[in-house]
């Protein structure tokens, strides 16, 4: 997170003080790092080079328009879940040939929303999902390329809730079952086999996981090679992981590199890799207000602006972020960073050592570039956050705070 550090005692964003991004925009704010963006992509694209992925970003990470447009500039794909991702992605210009549909759940409406604008492929979860996209591809006359998930039942090690590769999980199919759907798939009209997926949850922070899935996966894949003359492709996923502490080590994408690109390389297959939290999490911070101090007999609260509607990560994950003064202070005090949201599950941060602030003061929520704005919520008739970009010593808000009226916008009263 070198685009975030301090200078003089003031925390910057690349070239600008977040002081006067605050000043200028109001709190809570999101602020990016597009920096931060590019070189993320451009190391991955580097160190995976050897098998020249297509790098489709994982839209749900960070659906703001300036972001998705950034890594479309790189020559980025997609990896959507939705409708509405897929027209953000379209929208900031990825190529329809360059974005790929994942999801559970898929409608009929989706699915056909996605034939006409002819993306790359479906990630397929199941073997109804591959007669629906049969049955909506030969209504619209129309060819469904298709990508079975496969479940290689690895454990990456991450929270229960982030974990998609086990067999519990609700995602694709297991390997034993895998042949059978893709034998359904050729008996379908109007699908054509062109690849094979898999995703093992998220944040990953080793190689060990993926080099393990590619081993359970390599036979199948070289099997399908030989039975589907069209079948050409493998998704390895995405899921790597970023740094939130301070003692966490950061990713090694040079070992990862060597752990996947060998056997990729033996399964002579074009690849595509769907990273969404490794390219922004530490793209973006939120800044936030301090509102009041509390204390009581057991415990200090510090109160500030931003709540679990902002960024419910530490609610709903026990999610750490790390808490920076934006004027820095080598003072500390235990307790907890609290919103104003009337749940005992608001808080950013809980029985830790904070920075001694006080009200009216600034503080950065760090690593909230992923999985930040994109899960907020108007909980509490609060607004959601602004957003702004920064590059350099340039910065533009690329998303306007909700007002009061925006919340209630769609509300009709009845006539009765």
């Amino acid at each position: 997170m070198n685009e975030f550090a301090y200078q003089n005692g003031l925390l910057m964003a690349e070239g600008v003080a977040v002081a006067e991004l605050a000043a200028r925009y109001g709190t809570p704010l999101y602020v990016y790092s597009r920096s931060h963006l590019q070189q993320q992509y451009r190391a991955l694209r580097e160190v995976m080079a050897p098998v020249n992925p297509l790098i489709c970003y994982a839209v749900k990470a960070n659906t703001n328009a300036a972001v998705i447009q950034t890594f479309a500039s790189e020559g980025s794909g997609a990896d959507v879940v939705s409708a509405g991702e897929l027209y953000r992605a379209r929208r900031a210009g990825v190529s329809a040939e360059k974005i790929v549909f994942a999801g559970v759940g898929k409608t009929a409406s989706e699915i056909e929303y996605a034939l006409r604008e002819n993306i790359l492929y479906f990630t397929v979860e199941s073997e109804p999902e591959l007669e629906r996209i049969s049955a909506v591809a030969r209504k619209i006359g129309a060819v469904g390329r298709i990508a079975i998930r496969v479940n290689p039942d690895v454990d990456p090690k991450t929270h229960k809730y982030t974990s998609t590769g086990k067999k519990e999980n609700k995602f694709g199919v297991d390997l034993e079952r895998a042949m059978h759907a893709y034998e359904l798939a050729a008996s379908l009209p109007n699908l054509e086999i062109t690849s094979i997926h898999m995703h093992l949850g998220s944040p990953i922070m080793t190689k060990d996981p993926y080099e393990e899935a590619l081993h359970k996966v390599k036979p199948l894949c070289l099997e399908l090679k030989k039975r589907f003359p069209t079948f050409r492709h493998i998704d390895i996923g995405g899921g790597l992981g970023i740094v939130y502490r301070p003692t966490d080590q950061a990713f090694d994408l040079a070992a990862f590199a060597a752990a996947v690109i060998p056997p990729l390389k033996d399964l002579g297959l074009t690849v595509s890799m769907e990273p969404g939290r490794f390219l922004v999490g530490n793209a973006g911070i939120l800044v936030t207000r301090v509102e009041y101090i509390k204390d009581n007999p057991f415990k200090k609260f510090i109160v500030i602006d931003a709540a679990m509607n902002d960024l419910i990560r530490p609610a709903l994950y026990e999610a750490y972020h790390e808490i920076k003064a934006v004027a820095a202070t080598g003072e500390t005090v235990f307790g907890d960073l609290v919103g104003p949201v009337c749940e005992s599950g608001d808080f950013l941060a809980a029985n830790r050592d904070l920075p001694d602030v006080k009200p009216g003061e600034l503080l950065a929520v760090m690593s909230a570039g992923a999985y930040g704005y994109v899960m907020s919520s108007t909980y509490n008739s609060r607004g959601r956050a602004a957003e702004v970009m920064v590059q350099g010593d340039r910065h533009e808000l690329v998303r306007a705070r909700e007002a009061i009226e925006d919340v209630v916008r769609g509300e009709v009263l009845p006539a009765w």
